[in-house]
């Protein structure tokens, strides 16, 4: 596959891979399938091998999102390597994974999605629903929605600015 741009989604069972699809589903819809390499982790074991949280996955499938991305776990031996921007949902995320970079030209490398948010501006991240209710899934994929079309928006200009905080 011919790749320019490799886009690596943190924030685990629920918010990664939700970010995923629908970042993916943005690029295909643009057309630009071929140009993108989207994968989503977690920081830690947890859920490895499993499916995204199953409330996460029928709220993403009511907005024509098909949730369905394999949970793995952070690899900084090879994604630091393997991508080209790492994609945070929150400031814990964020400095977890600076913390396992080696390097600043790796570190420049993670960014956070609230820093691409339009319509949300407000708002310092994408929080987890995980022990919330469908109000809290609801508001995670606006948010996820809102920063993705952020990040497109800034690669369609090459005008990403990483560590921007």
């Amino acid at each position: 596959m011919d790749k320019t741009n490799t886009l690596h989604l943190f924030g685990h069972i629920c918010r990664s891979p939700a970010a995923n699809a629908i970042m993916q589903k943005y690029v295909d819809d643009a057309g630009m399938s071929g140009k993108f390499y989207i994968d989503s982790a977690g920081i830690g074991p947890w859920h490895v091998g499993q499916l995204p949280d199953k409330r996460m996955r029928r709220h993403g499938a009511k907005r024509g999102y098909s949730i369905d991305h394999i949970a793995r776990q952070f690899d900084a031996r090879h994604d630091f390597s393997d991508f080209d921007y790492i994609v945070a949902m929150d400031d814990e995320n964020y400095r977890d994974i600076c913390s396992k970079a080696h390097c600043d030209a790796e570190r420049r490398k993670v960014i956070r999605m609230a820093d691409y948010f339009i319509r949300y501006r407000e708002r310092t991240s994408v929080p987890d629903p995980y022990y919330g209710d469908g109000e809290d899934f609801e508001l995670a994929l606006d948010l996820i929605e809102d920063g993705c079309s952020g990040i497109l928006d800034k690669l369609n200009t090459r005008d990403i600015e990483v560590n921007s905080k």
